[in-house]
């Protein structure tokens, strides 16, 4: 058996589950349910594992917070930007960068950091834009 998982370390694996299944049309695959402290959870999102372990000092394991996240953040493509961006609002998620259109690019991105101090980076491709034309693009803009 081959394949990646991304993990990372939350306050609390249950609770971010609930948050995660709010925003996103996740997949449970295993959830435990000891003591906080004590709980993992291994989903999957668009065919991506994933795997959350609560923070836990004695195991070496510290989670970010939102006031201090991590240089690592998860880019998601997502069928309606708008609608995924305002589940995370609603579900207690901080706006980091509001739903921006880049129409020359044929993209919308948003970003917003959840209460575990996880950044999220949220894209809708509208069209398709070969790389040779975004370094085009990319080089105008640059020198103007």
């Amino acid at each position: 058996m081959v394949g990646v998982e991304i993990d990372m370390v939350v306050t609390d694996s249950l609770k971010a589950l609930e948050l995660y299944e709010k925003i996103f049309d996740i997949e449970r695959v295993e959830v435990t349910d000891f003591p906080k402290g004590e709980n993992e959870v291994i989903f999957t999102l668009y065919g991506v594992r994933f795997h959350m372990l609560d923070e836990n000092p004695k195991f070496g394991l510290k989670a970010p917070n939102p006031d201090e996240p991590k240089t690592i953040w998860f880019n998601i493509l997502v069928p309606d930007i708008k609608e995924t961006f305002s589940k995370a609002i609603s579900a207690g998620c901080t706006e980091v960068q509001p739903v921006t259109e880049m129409p020359d690019y044929g993209v919308s991105n948003a970003i917003f950091i959840d209460p575990f101090g996880y950044q999220w980076m949220l894209h809708q491709i509208h069209k398709e834009v070969s790389f040779e034309e975004r370094i085009r693009l990319w080089e105008e803009k640059r020198d103007n």
